[in-house]
């Protein structure tokens, strides 16, 4: 059994030393000072009234000289409709796409999205949710089209406000995790994930590959299966910079986060074969090495001095990355407990993952 949990730190080790250390050790990139090609801001809403009237505005304000923000109102009917028509009058570069209850389609974000990309005038869309808000003047800047004309897929990071409880440590930290993967990973060359808070790619792109269409009739993945599909290490970026994170608000309960979750859970099943096979071996090696820590807990003192010294050694090594990644990521105020944390989210996934499985499988998003 210790050499199974000694097998399993090393197993830890490799996603640890050899793909998130690149992630800690890549230079940040400068923010460009002018730029190069217009751009389309999309953000879909249904019934984000408070939302909107909070953050949208916030769009209007970037420095960037030619863009647009295209808003799709899903068939709201919480005043959305009334405070875009108010909106419109302000901004010139507002234009809101409506989705009627009358019309034929199949309910969902993804539509959503689709009609907002059928709506954008440029080519080169960047993508973020009703509950987001910039960090910066410069995000637009640094989110635009690459120079490198091969480049068609930017991967940005956004993180989650801080709020006074567990649940909200939990959902930051899992962020955090899941950032640092699939950032990590496109910079190893193996893109496979985004998210739809701050993300952008051309819209030739998502026409010549006929948009949602392989994954329509899942609710979920109009960001991460999208990419999972196109994305490659010849077409693929990912900024890091502070001024290009946009922050979003967390979900306040447990049980919109469950929710939430499982959404995700149902998109990670068409991820490609490579892609789910890597970050299975990841959370399965994760759920061996503690599951075999405490297991070795219950024979002789000395099997479990051992035990506790590959634990130490797991957590030492990686308090000379996270803590590092942590900051950089804007979640510094983590760093101290992430030991703690890195357990209370295996135990609460394995949860989420064991309910997502035997629970009803109907789920909208919104």
């Amino acid at each position: 059994m210790l050499s199974i949990l000694a097998f399993c730190l090393l197993v830890q080790l490799y996603y640890v030393l050899f793909v998130h250390l690149k992630l800690a050790r890549v230079g940040i990139e400068e923010v460009p000072v002018s730029a190069r090609k217009p751009i389309s801001v999309i953000v879909c809403a249904r019934n984000e009234i408070v939302n909107l009237e909070q953050y949208l505005p916030s769009l209007f304000s970037q420095n960037y000289p030619e863009f647009e923000v295209v808003v799709v109102n899903d068939r709201s009917w919480d005043g959305t409709e009334e405070f875009l028509e108010q909106l419109e009058k302000k901004y010139y570069n507002l234009k809101v796409v409506k989705i009627l209850d009358n019309d034929k389609f199949i309910a969902g974000k993804k539509f959503a999205v689709t009609m907002g990309i059928k709506a954008a005038k440029y080519d080169w869309l960047v993508f973020t949710d009703a509950d987001c808000m910039p960090a910066s003047e410069h995000w637009l800047m640094d989110m635009q089209q690459p120079a490198d004309e091969n480049t068609e897929i930017v991967l940005g990071y956004s993180p989650y406000m801080k709020k006074r409880s567990l649940l909200n440590a939990l959902i930051r930290f899992e962020t955090f995790f899941t950032a640092v993967n699939y950032l990590s990973f496109a910079l190893k060359g193996m893109p496979y994930m985004g998210v739809g808070r701050n993300m952008a790619y051309k819209k030739t792109l998502f026409f010549k590959n006929k948009g949602f269409a392989a994954h329509m009739h899942i609710p979920s993945g109009d960001d991460d299966l999208f990419v999972n599909a196109h994305a490659t290490k010849y077409n693929t970026e990912i900024r890091l910079h502070r001024d290009s994170h946009v922050w979003s608000e967390p979900n306040k309960t447990w049980r919109g986060y469950l929710r939430q979750k499982k959404r995700h859970f149902g998109a990670g099943k068409l991820y490609k074969s490579k892609h789910k096979f890597i970050l299975s071996l990841q959370i399965v090696f994760q759920f061996l090495f503690y599951g075999f820590f405490a297991a070795c807990m219950f024979f002789s003192r000395e099997a479990q001095y051992v035990a506790l010294g590959i634990l130490a050694l797991s957590i030492i090594i990686r308090c000379f990355i996270y803590p590092k990644l942590l900051k950089r990521l804007n979640y510094g105020d983590l760093r101290w407990w992430f030991p703690i944390l890195d357990i209370l989210l295996f135990v609460f996934l394995m949860l989420n993952g064991f309910l997502a499985l035997f629970g009803k499988k109907k789920v909208n998003w919104k």
